[in-house]
């Protein structure tokens, strides 16, 4: 019988065996470019895909292997690929599925270098792109073209945390027999697998929650063993993004605590998030977490907790909001996201300033949106900053929140 053990156990122990490293408790970093052959046989062998064993670091590397047997695990995926960022694991696997000519389809809103790279594919390729709200089964139906060659998500979307229903969305697309890609950075597998519900790549900017410590750019790939195979010895190998022996060898320590941490996230982001409502500087809170998100109901269906990210919108103009950040004290301005440090930063002139501002207002990306990344601090502290600086965006005593509840 087959020992299945918990999330929290394998993100631990999974893809590495000891006894096969010298008893080393850690995984060891092979900080090697190339591997040397017995014998010309073997290396002829090798390179015939005939026998087993590495041959050189952008091919494989026993670091990184343990770091892509333990992704896959998690994910629920037969293989996985770690690659040099995210934008490397992005454009490995939009280069994959498609070719001159074709559609993709995209979720309402992207990252804003996802963004940038389907207008790279459309200028030089001719690949086209669309977006959907993706809503419904016949929403999503309406958009698909004869040439599209595969479905690309992000829920939740970045930065305005719109939810997308898998379900929905695999559904629609088996029917046309499309693959469908989702970007789980803003999750991680700890509260969402989308190929557990019928999706078929998984795409992680590794840098974010799966590291947590903010040292490390990193990426990674999940799904079956047949197309984790394919973009190996394609794109990945061609293209050459891949992941480096010490930053995989970073990932896998970071990962032994992504439980925890995310339970840490989550539960300081609904507090943060509840507060936020209350105060009077504050136009809107978008959080997946509040029953009147307008797709609270897709949170509790596909996800474990509602995550460590809110955005929110402030009574005023992007000068105002700009304000606010500046005004705060411990929390840091800075970009990325799923660090022990809360973060904030302003998607309309970061994250998403290579966004169209038509574009851009169509996604919900608003001049007054900001975007927090709930950092493992006492929640209490991190209100405290956020209030203070909320407090002066007042321009007279209004009531604020003092104390968590």
């Amino acid at each position: 019988m087959k020992d299945e053990k918990r999330f929290e156990t394998r993100v631990i122990h999974e893809g590495y065996e000891s006894t096969q490293h010298f008893d080393s408790l850690a995984p060891p970093l092979y900080q090697t470019s190339t591997y040397t052959f017995a014998n010309a046989k073997q290396g002829e062998h090798r390179f015939a895909g005939e026998e087993a064993g590495y041959i050189y670091s952008r091919l494989g590397n026993p670091t990184v292997s343990i770091l892509e047997q333990r992704m896959a695990s998690l994910e629920g995926g037969e293989g996985a690929l770690g690659f040099g960022s995210g934008m490397a694991a992005v454009s490995a696997v939009l280069f994959s599925l498609t070719k001159t000519g074709d559609h993709i389809l995209c979720s309402q809103g992207v990252y804003g270098c996802t963004f940038g790279l389907l207008q790279l594919l459309e200028e030089k390729f001719a690949i086209t792109h669309d977006f959907s709200s993706m809503s419904t089964e016949d929403e999503i139906r309406s958009r698909i073209h004869e040439n599209t060659s595969c479905i690309y998500v992000e829920t939740p979307i970045n930065p305005t945390m719109q939810l997308i229903d898998l379900e929905v969305v695999v559904k629609v697309a088996h029917e046309k027999g499309i693959p469908v890609v989702v970007d789980n950075t803003f999750c991680s597998p700890y509260l969402q697998r989308p190929l557990e519900l019928g999706c078929d790549i998984v795409i992680h900017s590794a840098t974010k929650y799966i590291g947590g410590h903010g040292d490390v750019i990193a990426g990674v790939v999940v799904g079956t063993q047949e197309k984790m195979s394919e973009i190996r010895m394609t794109t990945q190998k061609d293209i050459g993004g891949i992941i480096s022996p010490f930053d995989a060898w970073l990932l896998l320590r970071g990962l032994k605590t992504l439980a925890v941490r995310m339970d840490r996230h989550c539960e300081s982001a609904e507090k943060i998030a509840d507060l936020l409502v209350k105060h009077p500087a504050i136009e809107k809170v978008i959080y997946p977490g509040h029953s009147n998100h307008p797709q609270h109901a897709i949170m509790k269906k596909q996800m474990k907790k509602a995550g460590g990210m809110i955005s929110f919108t402030i009574k005023g103009s992007k000068e105002e909001a700009q304000k606010v950040m500046d005004d705060l004290q411990m929390i840091k301005i800075a970009v990325s996201l799923g660090d022990a440090e809360t973060l904030i930063q302003h998607p309309a002139t970061m994250t998403h300033a290579v966004v169209p501002e038509e574009y851009r207002m169509k996604m919900g990306i608003d001049d007054n949106l900001l975007r927090l990344s709930v950092g493992l601090e006492a929640p209490e502290d991190i209100w405290k900053d956020l209030e203070q600086a909320l407090n002066k965006a007042c321009s007279h005593g209004l009531t604020t929140v003092s104390e968590m509840k």
